[in-house]
């Protein structure tokens, strides 16, 4: 039962989601021999004031 987590953060449609979702789902059957049937996909999305590199909030980066 492989679990994959992903983090990001929010503002993809939920069309975006359905893509990836699928696409990482078929890599994994494809390069990792998983099942699609046992595969969970969970996605944690986070508010740019909830994320942090290098001690600066991404709401205060001027590269995002």
């Amino acid at each position: 039962m492989p679990f994959i987590e992903i983090h990001m953060f929010e503002g993809r449609t939920l069309e975006q989601k359905r893509a990836l979702t699928k696409a990482v789902t078929e890599a994994m059957v494809e390069h990792a021999g998983a099942k699609a049937e046992g595969l969970h996909v969970a996605i944690s999305e986070y508010a740019l004031e909830n994320w942090a590199r290098a001690g600066v909030l991404s709401v205060d980066r001027k590269d995002l």
